[in-house]
C-alpha cells in the first residue's frame, strides 16, 4: 500500500469564504503560496504555485472542483532521489459546513510510492498541508500571515 495521509482543521468562517480562500490565487498567495499562485482553481486548469521555501514554481493540475465542497489536484511528488523516477500524487481538499457556522477543512494526499523517498515526501507534504491549514485559520480569522518570515 502506498503512503497517504489526511489532516483537518476547523476555520471559524462560512464554507463559501473558506473555499474562496483556496480557489482564488490572490487569497491563496496572501497566506500560503509565499512566492505566489497563478490561476484560479477550476476543473481542467493547470495553475502555478510558488513557495520561497521550495525551489521553483511548479504546475498544479486541477482535476475536479465542486463549489464549497471539494477540490481534487494532481501534482508531481516532491523531487527526491527516488530510484523509480518521477510520479504524481493526488490531493483532495474537502469543505464541510458545520452547524455552528465554522467550516471543517480536510486535506488528504495519496499515491506516494512505497519506498524511503515516498515516505519522506509524504511526511514533508503532511507537514506542509498542516501548515497550510494553520496559516489559513490565522489569516481568515485574524488577518495574520503565519508564513511570512517563517521559512528561509
Amino acid at each position: 500500500m502506498a503512503y497517504e495521509f489526511q489532516v483537518s482543521g476547523r476555520i471559524d468562517k462560512p464554507v463559501g469564504e473558506v473555499f474562496e480562500a483556496v480557489v482564488n490565487p490572490d487569497k491563496l498567495s496572501a497566506y500560503f503560496t509565499t512566492g505566489g499562485a497563478k490561476g484560479r482553481l477550476e476543473a481542467g486548469a493547470v495553475v502555478t504555485w510558488d513557495f520561497h521555501d521550495f525551489p521553483g514554481a511548479f504546475p498544479v493540475h486541477v482535476i475536479d472542483v465542486e463549489k464549497d465542497r471539494r477540490i481534487v489536484l494532481r501534482w508531481e511528488a516532491a523531487p527526491d532521489d527516488d530510484p523509480a523516477g518521477k510520479y504524481d500524487t493526488t490531493v483532495t481538499i474537502a469543505f464541510e459546513s458545520l452547524e455552528d457556522g465554522r467550516t471543517l477543512v480536510t486535506i488528504g494526499e495519496s499515491g506516494f510510492r512505497e519506498n524511503c523517498a515516498g515516505q519522506k515526501a509524504s511526511y514533508g507534504n503532511c507537514e506542509g498541508w498542516t501548515g497550510m491549514l494553520c496559516a489559513m485559520k490565522a489569516y481568515l480569522e485574524h488577518g495574520i500571515n503565519l508564513r511570512q518570515g517563517f521559512y528561509r
